[in-house]
């Protein structure tokens, strides 16, 4: 591994109303505990899109500035949902660019109508369905995208894994790498899911792959 070029950005749920702690430093804790440098990003709450994307594109600017040469973003719930937006909608800048996304239970649809409650902080009552769709991850993939790690229960009652599976088609349809891990019990919101059967084994699984993504997509220093 490359720590020292690797950083990765943790995405806390929360419905885009709050910030969840346990899927705040106690990830950065896990991550940090095989060398990888990581942090976490408060993104704005009660605010309209595109603010917490452009929020969040500022911050992996910053990163760069301080010497990451390679982003990864880790999200869960909304913070999984604001995590794929910034891997699959990078905006203009070469320095906003994602090279990885781990997603827990994210939020990957405005179209459909579960956890109506984000969607309506982000969006809003009122918001079109050319922006329900702009703001779907599954519309945002391409060829180009980078490689995602996604995990989900079968059991989540409030982000079904619906969401996992819109976002696994696009991205095996566009055949962007990808894992997807969806156990069979497990509430919403586990964070690390200690102690939470089959889906506690997602931290290994998901720090495997991520070396896997240090190692493959290490840049060009030519």
């Amino acid at each position: 591994m490359h720590p020292a070029t690797t950083h990765l950005i943790v995405l806390p749920g929360g419905g885009y109303a709050s910030h969840a702690p346990h899927e705040a430093e106690p990830i950065v804790a896990w991550l940090s505990a095989p060398g990888l440098s990581a942090s976490v990003f408060r993104y704005p709450l009660q605010v309209r899109y595109p603010e917490p994307l452009l929020a969040l594109r500022a911050e992996i600017r910053r990163r760069r500035e301080q010497g990451a040469e390679r982003i990864g973003v880790i999200g869960f719930s909304a913070g999984g949902h604001l995590a794929g937006l910034a891997a699959l909608a990078p905006g203009d800048d070469p320095r906003e660019s994602v090279q990885f996304a781990v997603l827990g239970y994210a939020i990957t649809s405005m179209e459909t109508e579960t956890y109506r409650p984000a969607r309506l902080i982000l969006l809003g009552e009122d918001a079109s369905p050319d922006l329900r769709r702009r703001t779907s991850l599954d519309a945002l993939v391409t060829e180009a995208s980078p490689p995602f790690f996604l995990w989900h229960t079968a059991e989540d009652m409030y982000v079904p894994p619906e969401h996992t599976y819109r976002l696994a088609s696009a991205l095996a349809a566009h055949e962007v790498p990808h894992t997807v891990h969806v156990f069979a019990h497990g509430p919403h919101s586990l964070g690390l899911a200690e102690g939470a059967g089959d889906a506690a084994t997602w931290t290994k699984l998901a720090e495997s792959w991520i070396a896997e993504q240090v190692r493959t997509t290490h840049p060009d220093t030519s």
